[in-house]
């Protein structure tokens, strides 16, 4: 166990890796993903290749041992008469020149548009040697005979019923179906990308065996002719990998894989103080003073202070016993809706305020009378108090952190700042709750009302409106 002591794993071995860019412009991967262990084209012979180089589209016809046992001549006659049928039309090329299915064509397609990212290497006497790639195909059978034959039927079809008598006109409605902007736009992209690929005629090409001279030759340009020692390793380790691999690029990479609301710490180490102060407040909820100085130390920023801290925390946060929340701006901007309801983010910031200074002057609050005061639906008031506290054994809800009193000792100026808010704050609060409890009103009777009269003689009668 000591050799994990170590800061650095021991190197056991140095290996040389080589760029070769003697095929970077024709260098392609085939890959075939319906193959299987017991045909993999290994030892088939190519009877035709053609390749469209604009669209880097690949066709290759893999011929078919017709005279072996496996092989059902039979079936092969019936779908190369099915293909081509009995007579060729003028200047038709037949797809079976024998009369028999006696090769399987192969038909490719791009699964990546960028293969930027992508390099075949090659592990040869100790060395390493990369070549970029042009493309990436994926070859699939290819069942174009079968559409020569519905063409061919529908054709002779057509011809069959223009012998007939002309039958009477009738009126027909026409309807339109209403089309998307989006469906619209894709259905073109896709029109477009087919035609571009039928008018590009194909160009037959020389297939070459694995085992082959000239196949030897052109496997050789994978390995580097010029092997000049690079300055790039003169560079430590640290410099080396940002050459190799800029900030902005690794960052760009990160951010693309990850959620719209989820931020990887190398972004949230470029961004300013306050912003940094924001999104960790609205992931942790309530953080002490104490948690949010270490998750700076360890992980955003080792230099910030915490007087810095104390000055900044008050324009993102709210101090509540000591501890801090987000403030309800940050958590419902302006324009926006709750996620169950549709509550106005207006509503669900007032409804949030006052829940916090609710907190401040208790230490459990009850649901039931939270969404009577504020008048929200139940499941916005239980989102509002789960974004500051938990309910407990007793079905009371309370605040997710204890008071945090050694800051409110060191800090009493904090404190007594956020103290003045909640009392500017406090009659507006006990003005709604008095508007909405439930006011008890006992009739004046009449003789009360006679014995008012006679003892205030000078004061007009109250009236009676009952």
């Amino acid at each position: 166990m000591a050799c994990f002591d170590d800061d650095e794993d021991t190197i056991l071995e140095e290996i040389p890796v080589f760029l070769s860019k003697n095929l970077q412009d024709n260098l392609y991967i085939f890959q075939y993903p319906t193959k299987s262990q017991t045909y993999n084209f290994e030892n088939v012979s190519v009877s035709n290749c053609c390749i469209k180089p604009i669209n880097q589209e690949v066709k290759v016809d893999f011929s078919l041992d017709t005279e072996s046992r496996f092989y059902d001549q039979f079936k092969g006659e019936q779908l190369a008469l099915a293909a081509d049928g009995k007579n060729q039309a003028k200047g038709e090329r037949p797809s079976f020149k024998r009369g028999i299915m006696d090769k399987q064509a192969f038909l490719s397609s791009r699964p990546l548009d960028d293969v930027t990212k992508y390099v075949v290497g090659v592990y040869a006497e100790k060395e390493i040697h990369l070549s970029p790639l042009t493309g990436i195909v994926q070859l699939r059978p290819s069942f174009s005979y079968f559409d020569k034959e519905d063409k061919r039927n529908k054709a002779e079809q057509k011809a069959l019923n223009e012998e007939d008598d002309d039958e009477e006109l009738q009126q027909v409605t026409v309807k339109f179906a209403r089309t998307s902007a989006k469906k619209a736009k894709e259905r073109q992209g896709f029109h477009n990308l087919m035609k571009k690929s039928d008018e590009e005629p194909w160009c037959e090409t020389y297939w070459h065996p694995r085992s082959s001279s000239t196949s030897e030759l052109e496997r050789q340009k994978l390995f580097t002719t010029n092997r000049q020692s690079s300055l790039a390793f003169a560079l430590d380790p640290k410099a080396y990998l940002t050459k190799l691999l800029p900030n902005e690029v690794r960052n760009q990479s990160i951010d693309a894989v990850l959620p719209a609301r989820v931020f990887s710490k190398v972004r949230l180490k470029s961004l300013p103080l306050l912003e940094q102060l924001k999104i960790i407040l609205k992931d942790g909820r309530m953080l002490s003073f104490d948690e949010i100085m270490k998750i700076f130390q360890e992980s955003v920023d080792p230099k910030v202070t915490s007087e810095k801290l104390v000055k900044t925390l008050p324009q993102v946060g709210i101090p509540i016993h000591g501890n801090w929340v987000p403030q309800s701006e940050d958590l419902y901007p302006s324009d926006t809706f709750s996620n169950v309801n549709g509550v106005k983010s207006e509503l669900m910031v007032r409804a949030r305020d006052y829940v916090l200074f609710r907190f401040s002057r208790a230490n459990f609050l009850d649901r039931q009378k939270i969404i009577f005061d504020t008048q929200l639906p139940p499941e916005e008031a239980t989102e509002i108090l789960k974004s500051v506290a938990y309910l407990n054994s007793d079905k009371k809800w309370q605040l997710l952190l204890p008071p945090d009193t050694q800051f409110e000792q060191r800090y009493p100026v904090v404190v007594q700042r956020q103290d003045l808010v909640w009392r500017a704050s406090e009659q507006a609060y006990n003005e709604m709750d008095y508007e909405k409890s439930p006011k008890r009103t006992r009739k004046r009777s009449q003789r009360d009302s006679k014995s008012y009269a006679a003892a205030c003689p000078d004061l007009p009668s109250p009236v009676n409106t009952s």
